[in-house]
């Protein structure tokens, strides 16, 4: 089982008759030599990490090492509890979970780096609230992030997943994508319609810029993870209504790659442009302590 662009996963899925995210197990199964089983019981120890994640952020405020969040997942639950979000509970779930996520991420707590530390909500957060939601088994998500899995390794050896060398767009754009995926493959949805949905999730996000606050992993990540939870699954639904995506999953990424390496450096994750260089980011810097 070899692919290396979703055109050959496609093509993989169809020969088979299996899903996304079957395929990816297969690969895997392949290169590593382990049994679908160890393989699966892998993912599911990453799975629980994730919700854990999602978990201690809900049980106390976590302040973050340069002190720019914390507490952000409790106010979301608070508000959810009280009113009627505006965004219906689905989206207020995963936008509020992705961020906690980053808080943890960013006490030095526990997470699962995919595809990166600083996009680390965005899967957890979607995948967590579609399970409260709709009563997905656990199995279920671990074969959906299999599917999220393909997708990432698509994206990572044809462009990039790393702010540094693309923006944003490469490290929460690919997260996005990837939940897509996944959100498509628990909603029944073909390996077609799960990359339309990750091709979706990579045009919406086009140009996205990476500029941390003093170079930290916190703000504005954090509100960028909740935004492409929220992404995820706008583009799963569109995907799965058969609304399609503009271009096909392969071009999407390479348009991104594109766009990430036209960026100039201050946009880049050197925290020199964006929101990071403006008065009242550097003020926030200056006080939070974090550089000594």
């Amino acid at each position: 089982m070899r692919f290396d662009t979703g055109k050959e996963l496609l093509e993989a899925c169809a020969a088979r008759g299996c899903s996304a995210g079957a395929a990816m197990l297969r690969r895997e199964q392949a290169l590593s030599g382990e049994k679908a089983g160890a393989l699966r019981g892998r993912m599911a120890r990453a799975w629980e990490v994730m919700k854990d994640a999602v978990r201690q952020a809900q049980d106390r405020p976590l302040r973050s090492m340069g002190g720019l969040i914390g507490g952000e997942c409790r106010r979301m639950d608070a508000r959810r509890a009280a009113v009627r979000p505006l965004c219906g509970t689905m989206v207020s779930k995963a936008a509020g979970y992705a961020m906690g996520v980053l808080e943890v991420n960013a006490s030095m707590g526990l997470i699962v780096a995919a595809p990166t530390a600083g996009s680390s909500g965005v899967l957890p957060g979607v995948l967590l609230a579609l399970q409260e939601e709709f009563g997905y088994s656990d199995d279920a998500v671990v074969d959906a992030l299999f599917c999220a899995g393909a997708v990432g390794y698509l994206i990572s050896r044809n462009a990039t997943v790393a702010g540094a060398e693309g923006g944003c767009q490469a490290e929460v754009g690919a997260a996005s994508a990837m939940a897509a995926s996944a959100a498509a493959q628990l909603a029944g949805g073909s390996p077609a319609q799960c990359l339309g949905a990750a091709s979706v999730a990579l045009c919406n996000i086009l140009g996205l810029v990476c500029d941390p606050i003093g170079g930290l992993v916190e703000s504005p990540c954090q509100m960028r993870n909740a935004m492409g939870a929220a992404n995820a699954l706008t583009s799963a639904e569109m995907a799965l209504a058969g609304c399609g995506a503009p271009v096909p999953f392969d071009e999407a990424v390479a348009a991104m790659y594109a766009v990430g390496k036209a960026l100039p450096a201050a946009l880049r994750e050197t925290a020199l442009g964006g929101i990071a260089a403006q008065p009242s980011a550097r003020a926030a810097c200056a006080g939070c302590g974090a550089c000594g």
